[in-house]
């Protein structure tokens, strides 16, 4: 199963519709799409149910600017909470949400981890209290993304057996400052071995 759920309410439903057929930890990866705002008190269900909540890192940086006016203070403590959805399951797959969102995995990179828009915006960085590490953030775009579509024993990291699909960068992703995120360039990509740019 996937469900798209935004809100709070909706993701309340699509959590207990689930958690009443799963009945406690399992491997069916049902999945909330977007994940987006949720109850303090619902939390739990994720963890204690295998629930996989995916999300897209930029729709809180694009989010951002109006999400306070529209939630409140304390309903916008539940929003974009990647850190805190992470921490129910131990993984948490990530994508960009193209084409609502731009479609550049810098953009997601940056959002996830230093919780800014392509402006530098806001100084410090969104609610970063819910800010990805750079390690979880490339398993939320590769393993983890591929876990949430069963598809991690073919794409996902470059082991033996797998479809070698990786990109070389001018920079190393890992370690520059935030600010130079979307100033990395894409050198070579390669899907299942091949060179295709």
């Amino acid at each position: 199963m996937c469900t798209h759920a935004i809100g709070d309410s909706a993701n309340r439903t699509i959590l207990n519709v689930y958690a009443k057929y799963l009945k406690g930890k399992n491997d069916k990866r049902w999945r909330i799409e977007h994940a987006q705002i949720i109850h303090p008190s619902d939390f739990h269900l994720f963890g204690e149910n295998s629930i996989v909540p995916s999300v897209q890192p930029t729709h809180a940086t694009s989010d951002m600017y109006w999400a306070g006016d529209r939630l409140g203070a304390e309903r916008l403590k539940g929003g974009y909470a990647f850190k805190q959805l992470l921490n129910e399951n131990g993984w948490l797959p990530l994508g960009t949400d193209f084409p609502v969102e731009e479609i550049n995995p810098f953009k997601t990179f940056l959002a996830a981890v230093a919780r800014q828009d392509s402006k530098g915006f806001p100084a410090g960085g969104f609610q970063m209290e819910n800010a990805l590490t750079r390690e979880q953030t490339i398993r939320g775009m590769t393993i983890w993304a591929a876990k949430a579509n069963r598809m991690e024993k073919q794409v996902g990291s470059l082991e033996v057996g797998k479809k070698a699909d990786f990109i070389i960068l001018d920079k190393n992703l890992m370690i520059v400052p935030a600010d130079s995120i979307l100033q990395i360039k894409v050198k070579r990509t390669y899907l299942n071995g091949e060179r295709v740019h």
